[in-house]
């Protein structure tokens, strides 16, 4: 059975949208089937436009299209990158997952493998908090979290977190990040494919 991958991210500045993209052209390059998807913007849209980065991330990822519970329940894998906020994901990314009561009621987020990317303005900014928080999440709904764990040498080289990739704001995407996202990506689509 072909992989489906949904790959969600939340970006307020663009390092998350950027990761996410990085991810999505590993997992097609497998040959699996990819959405990538933007959670819904749920700050009020005076404010957006009045944060002149904010405004043109926003433009520049308009025809990116947004996660419904629907893209859930046609994903049999799902990568979700968001950033940190406080030491835990982003509210943007929480308020779409509480949007899927239905969906995991009816079992339809059940024995699903989930992987998880974030980023913080810092390098101890609550980056592993937020992983380890929404894989709390993950366990609620009867899916697998696969973390990259140590299982290659390129999570080392992009800073060693073994609960998934996390990136500093600001940070340049080198040939290292590029292949712990790519390893991350293909480790959960390698284990999406024997539960399928």
């Amino acid at each position: 059975m072909t992989v489906k991958l949904a790959i969600i991210y939340y970006s307020t500045y663009g390092t998350n949208h950027q990761m996410a993209s990085i991810a999505a052209e590993a997992a097609k390059a497998t040959g699996a089937e990819v959405r990538l998807l933007k959670a819904p913007e749920t700050a009020p849209q005076d404010v957006v436009a009045g944060v002149d980065a904010w405004a043109a991330q926003a433009e520049k990822t308009a025809d990116i299209p947004t996660a419904t519970p629907e893209d859930m329940e046609w994903a049999n894998a799902y990568l979700i990158s968001a950033p940190t906020r406080f030491g835990i994901m982003a509210s943007q990314m929480r308020a779409f997952i509480d949007t899927l009561g239905g969906v995991w009621s009816k079992g339809g987020l059940a024995n699903k493998p989930v992987s998880a990317m974030t980023s913080a303005q810092n390098t101890h900014g609550g980056q592993e908090t937020t992983l380890v928080s929404f894989y709390t999440t993950v366990m609620h709904w009867g899916g697998f979290v696969v973390a990259p764990g140590y299982t290659d040498e390129a999570i080392f080289k992009a800073g060693g977190n073994a609960y998934g990739y996390s990136h500093t704001q600001g940070a340049e995407f080198t040939d290292e990040v590029k292949a712990a996202i790519g390893h991350q990506t293909r480790r959960l689509i390698e284990v999406a494919g024997k539960l399928n």
